[in-house]
């Protein structure tokens, strides 16, 4: 059965583009791999963070929308954590950068893990979970990071259900996602060949006010597959099984499909191809305003609509 082999990339709503960057290029050490906007609304910046150059799985990204303050609450119905994975040795040097920088930081351990949690400058929950057995190194040349402490890549996908059997069904009936063990009211699942970039945690919370969209929240999680057959595999067996899947949209670094599962959260499926490096060169990836063509006749308005972006603060 052709089926996701993990998580792709995770986007956010963020409130101030500039703060995004100095924070997750700067603080945390990610390469802007491209800056874009929205394809469905090229008022909004679309910016994307990663390895070198871009890798699926390594991707976080972040819409942001000029004059939009309404901030979201994290709840049922949304993925609500941004977690990376580093080395085992490097939690103290996240837990003194962090902090030197006025992050306020959390240890704790969870699945025999050693964690660490903390916030973005949009209260997104973020955390950095010590992995020994993840061998991609990330992007290893952002300034005061060691290439032995990067943060090498997304780790888990956190999603918040009111009830969480609907949702567990879809990942392991229609996703192929084979259950691993169960905390509390906290179960994990693995895709392909398991290990970091490729969990689901699914909790179950039906005490909580259900989670709303906005500033501060995660818009929707996308799981990778390696081309179009298996996107189109997928396709048919979601919507066989009941699920509104779209059609298919080309996002010119990946095509995507959408549905909504159960719980309410957005899913993505995206395929690995054609990759970030489609439309610039890998040493300048990142620097330029990248368009979709059918929005480069309206280049000049667009840019008037964005404010300016600088190179990511320091924090050496």
């Amino acid at each position: 059965m052709q089926t996701p082999t993990g998580i792709h990339h995770v986007t956010a709503i963020a409130s101030d583009p500039q703060a995004n960057v100095d924070f997750y290029a700067g603080l945390l050490g990610l390469r802007l791999v491209k800056k874009t906007v929205n394809f469905d609304d090229p008022s909004a910046y679309h910016l994307y963070y990663g390895d070198e150059i871009g890798t699926p799985g390594t991707i976080v990204t972040f819409f942001y929308w000029p004059g939009a303050e309404a901030r979201g609450h994290a709840g049922p119905g949304q993925t609500t954590r941004l977690s990376f994975s580093a080395a085992p040795d490097s939690l103290t040097f996240w837990l003194e950068r962090l902090t030197r920088h006025g992050v306020t930081v959390q240890r704790l351990t969870r699945f025999n893990e050693d964690v660490l949690t903390f916030a973005d400058p949009d209260e997104i929950p973020v955390e950095i979970v010590a992995v020994a057995n993840d061998a991609r190194t990330g992007w290893t040349a952002a300034a005061g990071i060691p290439s032995d402490r990067a943060l090498r890549g997304l780790h888990t996908a956190e999603l918040t259900v009111r009830t969480a059997a609907p949702t567990e069904k879809l990942i392991s009936d229609n996703m192929g996602y084979r259950l691993v063990r169960r905390e509390g009211n906290r179960a994990r699942f693995e895709a392909g060949a398991g290990g970091s970039g490729t969990y689901i945690d699914v909790i179950a919370d039906a005490k909580s006010s259900p989670g709303t969209g906005g500033v501060g929240t995660i818009h929707h999680i996308a799981w990778r597959v390696p081309g179009d057959e298996e996107q189109l595999a997928m396709q048919n067996r979601l919507n066989a099984a009941g699920f509104a899947v779209s059609a298919v949209r080309d996002r010119t670094y990946f095509r995507s499909i959408y549905y909504r599962e159960h719980g309410g959260i957005l899913f993505e499926i995206a395929t690995n191809i054609p990759g970030f490096p489609t439309d610039e060169p890998v040493a300048s990836l990142g620097t330029a305003l990248k368009l979709p063509p059918q929005f480069e006749r309206a280049r000049k308005n667009i840019e008037l609509l964005l404010p300016a972006l600088s190179p990511a603060r320091s924090y050496a």
